[in-house]
């Protein structure tokens, strides 16, 4: 069983950053793919990122390209998401998301993560 806690959400403005955290518990964390959903109000829960068990393995949503950064570290049971150049079409809030243990398929659908945090709220002024 894999708990999964995010942090660092908040209000920022448009063009300006931050950084969500995910702290993890579990002694298999480093056998799970891990991935960063969002969700808007009234809207589908979305892939925004995935990163594989070591690291070097990433995927972005093409809306994130080139502004966002998934990132691990396994000694520390830990994942994050560097937001820059925010937008407004970011807001969300944003969850954080495990898979089974020993997964290798990078995916990027809901049903491929069984566990997930509580989400941590963005909001973009503009």
């Amino acid at each position: 069983q894999v708990q999964l806690v995010e942090s660092g959400g908040g209000l920022v403005q448009a063009g300006g950053s931050l950084r969500l955290s995910c702290a993890a518990s579990g002694r298999t964390f480093s056998r799970h793919t891990m991935a960063w959903f969002r969700q808007a109000p009234g809207k589908e829960r979305n892939i925004v990122a995935v990163i594989g068990w070591s690291g070097p393995n990433t995927y972005y949503v093409d809306s994130v390209k080139g502004r966002f950064t998934i990132s691990r570290n396994n000694f520390q049971n830990m994942v994050y998401l560097q937001m820059n150049s925010l937008k407004p079409e970011d807001p969300a809030v944003y969850y954080c998301a495990a898979t089974h243990p020993s997964t290798i398929v990078m995916t990027t659908t809901r049903d491929g993560y069984a566990y997930w945090g509580q989400g941590t709220q963005v909001t973009v002024s503009a």
